[in-house]
C-alpha cells in the first residue's frame, strides 16, 4: 500500500478519484509539530535551534499516521508546495522517522511530489516525477517562524509592564499597524482646500448637447486649486454670459486598451473586496474549497489552480486549451494567440502559476447552481479574469475637443473628452467601466450653442483610510509580507483590538491601536521600519534561494534587538493608565470613578482597585435623546459580528435600535429620528413619507 499525506480530508477526498486502490490518501491537518505556546521555544544558545511539539490537538492525528506508515510499502508527502507546505512534509518525516539523528538522511526513502492544481493529469504527472524534500524552503519557513516567536514572545511582555497586560506586538503586523496610524495621522492633520470647477453646456448645430470644462484661460493653464472661493467662479461665469462659442481643435485617435494580467493572491484579494465585498480571509478561505476540490455531479472537482502566488504566469497547456475554448465559444476574431505577462513580482517566492481555473471549458454559467454562491461568485471573477487575459486588446476611437469662449478679450477653453468602443477584445468577458461620454459631431471652426454654466464647490479631501484591498497593495508595494501572510496579517491586527472597520468598512485605528503603535514607534523603530521589514522579506527570499544561511539572518537580527528590549526594560517608564476623572461616583463603594486604559482601549474603573474592581465600559455618546424611553442617550454600539449599530444606553431596559446613524433631527413630517445613509437624510420611522429619504 502507498501512503499519500496531504493536509485536508477535503483535498484528500479530491486526490483519491484519480489514484488507484493501491493508495491510501491521508490527511494531516495542517502542521503536526509548532513551536509550544506557554514558552518561547527556543533555544537561542545554540543556534536558535527550535523545540518543536506536537499540539495536543494533533496528537491523535500523529498517532494515525504513524501507525498508518508502518504499514505502508511507499510514503509519499503531497502538503502544498510552498514554503508552508515543505515544513509540514519535513515535520511529518521527523515524526515518522522518530528522534533519530539520522532523520534528515532517511527523506530520501519517502517521496515528495508537489503540483499546482488538482487534476487528473497533474496528479499522474507529480507521481511520475517525486523529488526530495527542500530543505532551503523549511529552512525559510522555519527562519521565518523563529523570527516571528522572538520579536512576539520577547517584546508582547514589555507592552505588558508599560502598557497593559494582554496586549501583543508582531513583526510585520506591527508594520501593518503603522501603515494605518500613519494614514490616519495624515487624515487628522488634513486641512481641506476650497475649489470651484466650472463646466459649460452647449449644443452643436444639429442641437445635440454636450459638457465641457474650463481649462484655460488666456493661455494660462488652470490649476485645480486656482478657482478657490464662489467670488472667483461667478466672475468667470458672468464674464462668459455674451461669450462667443466656438470649437477651436478636434483630435481624434485610436486608443487600445490591453486586458489586465491573470490574479495573484495579492491582486485576486484586493479585487474580490472591491467587486465582491469579500475579506481578504473569506476570499483564502472560499480560493482554498475550490482549489482542493468541490462536489459536482457527485465528484469532488478542482476548480483552481494554487491560492497563494505572486507570478502570473500560465502553463503553456492552458494556454491553448484557452485558445482552444476562445475559437469554440466567441469566435476567431477574438483569437490573438497566446499572452505572456511578466512571471514574478519583485521579491516574489517560489515560480508557481498564476491564480487560473483548470480548464477555461469550466465556463460559470455551467456551474450556476452547483456551487455556493459565495464560491460560484468568486471563481466567476477568476474565470473571466484569466480568459480576458488572453483576448484581444479593446478598441476605442477617442475624441478630444477643445472649444474657445471669447468674451470681453479674454479667451477662455473648454475641454470634452468622448470615446466610442469599436471592438469590445477583452472586455466582452472582463467589461470595465468608462467615464467618457460619446460626443456629438463636431468640427473645427463650428459656432455652439451656449445653454448653460454649471459652477461647483469642491473641497480637497484628506487621503481615504485603508480598504482590506489597499492595505494588501500598499503591503506588496512596499514588500511586507508575503501572499501567504496578507490575510493573517489583516484578521490579526482586528483580533487584537488594534484595528477596526469604520462605517464604510475602512480600516481604523483604535485607541489602544494608536499607543501601542506610538510606544513601538518611539522605543524599537526597526521593528516598523518599513524597508527594514521589506529587507527581512528579502533575507528569507535568500534563504528558500539557498543564498543565505538561516542562522546568520536569525543572529544579526537578534543580537542587537535583545540588547535594545533589556536598555528600554530599564529607560522607559510605565505607561501611567489613569487618564482623566470623571465625576462619576461608583456604586459599590463610593469612591470616584477614574478613566484607565487596558487590553482593549478605555474603560471607567474604580479608583479604590484593587479592593473594589468595578469596572464599566466607556460609550461613545452622540448627544440625541432616546425617543423611545426619554431618558437614555443614543451611543455607538457594534454588534457580535462587527456591524456598527446605534442604540440607547439604557439597554436592556430600553432596546430602542438603529442602524443608521441618528442626525438629532426630528423629521417635520411625524416628528421621528432622522438618519444619514449615502444617499442623504431619511425618516427612521418606515409608515413615514420621509422613510425613502427627505425631499431635496
Amino acid at each position: 500500500m502507498k501512503l499519500v499525506i496531504v493536509e485536508s480530508p477535503t483535498k484528500a477526498r479530491t486526490i483519491q478519484q484519480f489514484l488507484s486502490k493501491d493508495f491510501e490518501i491521508v490527511p494531516s491537518y495542517g502542521h503536526v509539530r509548532d513551536l509550544p505556546r506557554s514558552t518561547l521555544g527556543i533555544d537561542i544558545e545554540n543556534d536558535f535551534t527550535p523545540k518543536y511539539v506536537i499540539p495536543r490537538a494533533s496528537q491523535k492525528r500523529v498517532n494515525a499516521l504513524k501507525k498508518q506508515a508502518q504499514k505502508a510499502d511507499e510514503i509519499i508527502l503531497a502538503t502544498d508546495e510552498d514554503r508552508e507546505g515543505e515544513a509540514i512534509a519535513w515535520h511529518i518525516v521527523q515524526l515518522i522517522n522518530g528522534p533519530k539523528k539520522d532523520a534528515p538522511a532517511k527523506i530520501s526513502s519517502m517521496k515528495r511530489i508537489v503540483f499546482h492544481e488538482i487534476t487528473r493529469e497533474a496528479i499522474e504527472n507529480a507521481l511520475a516525477n517525486p523529488r526530495l524534500i527542500d530543505m532551503k524552503l523549511v529552512d525559510a519557513q522555519q527562519a521565518r517562524r523563529v523570527l516571528d516567536r522572538l520579536v512576539g514572545y520577547q517584546l508582547s511582555p514589555f507592552l505588558w509592564q508599560k502598557i497593559a497586560r494582554g496586549l501583543s506586538a508582531g513583526r510585520v503586523q506591527s508594520a501593518a499597524l503603522r501603515l494605518i496610524v500613519d494614514r490616519e495621522r495624515e487624515r487628522d492633520n488634513f486641512a481641506p482646500q476650497e475649489y470651484w470647477t466650472i463646466e459649460a453646456e452647449l449644443a452643436n448645430s444639429k442641437g445635440l448637447d454636450f459638457r465641457a470644462r474650463l481649462i484655460q484661460q488666456d493661455g494660462k493653464e488652470i490649476e485645480k486649486l486656482d478657482i478657490n472661493n464662489k467670488k472667483s467662479a461667478e466672475e468667470i461665469k458672468n464674464a462668459l454670459v455674451d461669450a462667443d462659442w466656438s470649437v477651436k481643435t478636434v483630435n481624434k485617435k485610436e486608443r487600445r486598451l490591453n486586458p489586465p494580467p491573470p490574479f495573484r493572491t495579492s491582486t485576486l484579494q484586493q479585487e474580490a473586496w472591491r467587486k465582491l465585498k469579500f475579506s481578504a480571509k473569506q476570499t483564502m478561505l472560499l480560493a482554498q474549497q475550490l482549489y482542493e476540490g468541490v462536489e459536482i455531479d457527485g465528484a469532488a472537482v478542482g476548480l483552481i489552480t494554487y491560492m497563494r502566488t505572486d507570478s502570473s504566469n500560465l502553463a503553456e497547456e492552458f494556454l491553448n486549451s484557452t485558445q482552444k475554448f476562445v475559437a469554440e465559444t466567441l469566435g476567431p476574431q477574438y483569437v490573438q494567440g497566446s499572452r505572456r505577462f511578466a512571471g514574478k513580482t519583485k521579491g516574489a517566492q517560489e515560480a508557481h502559476e498564476a491564480i487560473r481555473p483548470t480548464s477555461p471549458f469550466h465556463a460559470p454559467d455551467s456551474l450556476k447552481g452547483k456551487l455556493d454562491a459565495r464560491q460560484w461568485k468568486l471563481y466567476d471573477m477568476i474565470w473571466r479574469r484569466t480568459v480576458a487575459s488572453q483576448l484581444p486588446q479593446a478598441i476605442f476611437d477617442t475624441t478630444s475637443v477643445d472649444i474657445s469662449a471669447t468674451a470681453k478679450k479674454s479667451e477662455y477653453v473648454f475641454r470634452a473628452n468622448g470615446s466610442v468602443l469599436q471592438f469590445d477584445g477583452f472586455l466582452k468577458v472582463w467589461p470595465i467601466k468608462s467615464d467618457d461620454e460619446q460626443l456629438p459631431e463636431l468640427e473645427v471652426d463650428e459656432k455652439l450653442k451656449y445653454i448653460d454654466l454649471i459652477t461647483e464647490q469642491h473641497f480637497t479631501e484628506p487621503p481615504p483610510r485603508y480598504t482590506e484591498a489597499s492595505l494588501i497593495k500598499a503591503l506588496e508595494e512596499n514588500g511586507i509580507g508575503r501572499p501567504s501572510t496578507y490575510a493573517p496579517i489583516i484578521s490579526t491586527i482586528q483580533g487584537r483590538n488594534y484595528v477596526e472597520k469604520d462605517e464604510a468598512r475602512r480600516l481604523k485605528p483604535t485607541e489602544i491601536g494608536l499607543m501601542v503603535n506610538d510606544i513601538i514607534v518611539a522605543n524599537f523603530p526597526e521593528i516598523v521600519d518599513l524597508k527594514f521589514t521589506a529587507t527581512m522579506e528579502e533575507d528569507l527570499d535568500k534563504i528558500a534561494g539557498g543564498k543565505m544561511a538561516w542562522v546568520p539572518v536569525i543572529k544579526e537580527f537578534y543580537d542587537p534587538f535583545s540588547k535594545h528590549l533589556a536598555e528600554k526594560y530599564e529607560t522607559v517608564e510605565k505607561k501611567e493608565l489613569v487618564t482623566e476623572t470623571t465625576d462619576e461616583i461608583c456604586e459599590k463603594c463610593g469612591k470616584p470613578m477614574i478613566i484607565r486604559f487596558g487590553r482593549f482601549g478605555k474603560f471607567m474603573a474604580c479608583s479604590g482597585f484593587p479592593e473594589c474592581r468595578n469596572t464599566k465600559t466607556l460609550k461613545k455618546g452622540l448627544g440625541v435623546s432616546c425617543p423611545s424611553c426619554l431618558k437614555g442617550e443614543i451611543i455607538e454600539r457594534k454588534s457580535k459580528r462587527g456591524r456598527f449599530f446605534y442604540g440607547c444606553s439604557s439597554y436592556p431596559d430600553c432596546t430602542f435600535a438603529l442602524w443608521e446613524k441618528p442626525t438629532g433631527e426630528k423629521c417635520p413630517t411625524c416628528g421621528s429620528l432622522l438618519v444619514q445613509n449615502k444617499s442623504g437624510k431619511r425618516c427612521s420611522n418606515k409608515e413615514c413619507l420621509n422613510a425613502k429619504g427627505l425631499e431635496k
